[in-house]
């Protein structure tokens, strides 16, 4: 199992100065590297016997280029600019090899015939991390010692454990980031242990959740929380903050610290909304045994007019952090396709078309309930398939057909 663990780096002035240096000089390493891979690609766009439709450059055809081929480079590049002597060899690996990892994401596409977008040149600040492959073996670049950090050729750096390394965890790597408030280092913990799942046979609770954007979420037994908003929240204060800097000269000291505040906001917001769906993840995974989800096409909507609303409350994130936190306590997790779930009673199956702006579903069996309470009865319905789970069966005879759907207090 894989953890990650993300602590407060403390540097001396001079350090700050040493980390902002490698940033800059592993970009421009970056980009230089991405020129090379384009630069080949477009050469050898064109076969040799026929002519392009558009124009392509003339010249001789290189070899292709590939990580190989460029970290054998690394050599020439330190003896042609001293500079990247007092950069640590195994980072500079590792800022090819994000790289090549952009460039297959863009080639070859996965097992779904996605590809991702083509890799683009970095401004200045866009690379501020940087990572140490090794941490504390003999030929490591990164040791942990109590609180104290030693990484080769930059020195040592106070990191502030607000919470112990878990036992029994090896440390595998260590990556240098920075972030609107300063340096910050994430372990990548391994334990060659694997939780074991609780078996099928002994699942005794399940729950069915419906996201959207009245309510956060809604589980098949009535129990809803709210939408924070975080964003929405703080759109005011940083309105006023993004005027301010647009009234400074860009590139000025002003400008800089004035950026430095609305990064800080957005800082605090992405914290926000993580730190809730932490708290939901938790709550759920600690209440039931199974839970069953709708695989939703979010940047699909995203698109819509709703986009601001969507990206707040960031469903997609919330699912993978409670993927995470299910798979660490043995829990079960279904994704099921959520068409047809508000539309179809989970009382008798029928079909009862309404618009979104209908909240409440009332069919003609009787059944009259919250919107999102319905759909999350039909989920859990569809990913109880073939499972021993009783009461899967939609709301059963004693369940009254009114009720008002309470909202969950995660705090308490």
């Amino acid at each position: 199992m894989l953890l990650t663990y993300q602590y407060k780096l403390n540097p001396t002035p001079l350090r700050v100065v040493t980390l902002e240096t490698w940033g800059e000089l592993l970009r421009r390493h970056y980009n230089y590297a991405l020129g090379q891979r384009l630069d080949w690609l477009n050469r050898t766009r064109s076969q040799i016997d026929r002519c392009s439709l558009i124009c392509e450059p003339i010249g001789e055809i290189p070899q292709k280029v590939d990580y190989y081929t460029q970290a054998l480079l690394l050599k020439q590049t330190s003896y042609l600019f001293p500079e990247y002597k007092n950069i640590y060899a195994d980072c500079q690996q590792q800022n090819l090899m994000r790289l090549d990892k952009a460039w297959k994401r863009w080639l070859v596409p996965d097992k779904k015939g996605k590809r991702g977008g083509r890799p683009r040149f970095k401004k200045r600040g866009d690379i501020c991390s940087f990572t140490f492959p090794r941490v504390n073996s003999p030929k490591a670049g990164a040791h942990l010692t109590g609180s104290i950090l030693r990484l080769s050729k930059i020195g040592e750096v106070e990191v502030i454990l607000h919470r112990p390394i878990p036992d029994g965890f090896e440390i595998k790597q260590a990556t240098i980031l920075k972030k609107a408030d300063g340096w910050y280092v994430s372990f990548s913990l391994e334990d060659k242990t694997v939780p074991e799942s609780i078996p099928i046979d002994e699942i005794k609770t399940a729950t069915g959740i419906d996201v959207g954007l009245e309510k956060f979420l809604t589980t098949a037994d009535g129990q809803s929380i709210e939408v924070p908003q975080y964003y929405r929240k703080a759109q005011a204060t940083l309105a006023r903050q993004q005027r301010k800097l647009a009234r400074k000269t860009k590139g000025s000291k002003n400008y800089q610290k004035q950026a430095s505040k609305v990064s800080k906001i957005h800082l605090h917001i992405a914290r926000q909304r993580k730190e809730f769906h932490y708290q939901v993840a938790h709550w759920l995974v600690n209440s039931y045994d199974l839970i069953v989800f709708e695989n939703l096409n979010i940047k699909g909507l995203a698109r819509t007019r709703l986009a601001k609303s969507i990206l707040d409350v960031a469903w997609g994130a919330f699912l993978q952090i409670m993927q995470a936190v299910a798979v660490r306590r043995g829990k079960h997790m279904r994704g099921v396709d959520p068409r047809g779930t508000s539309i179809n009673c989970s009382g008798c199956g029928a079909r009862v078309e309404k618009t979104l702006s209908v909240r409440v579903h009332s069919c003609e069996c009787g059944l009259v309930i919250d919107r999102d309470w319905n759909s999350a009865l039909n989920l859990l319905k569809h990913g109880s398939v073939g499972l021993p789970i009783p009461g899967c069966g939609g709301l059963d005879v004693g369940q009254p057909v009114k009720q008002q759907v309470s909202f969950v207090n995660l705090r308490a």
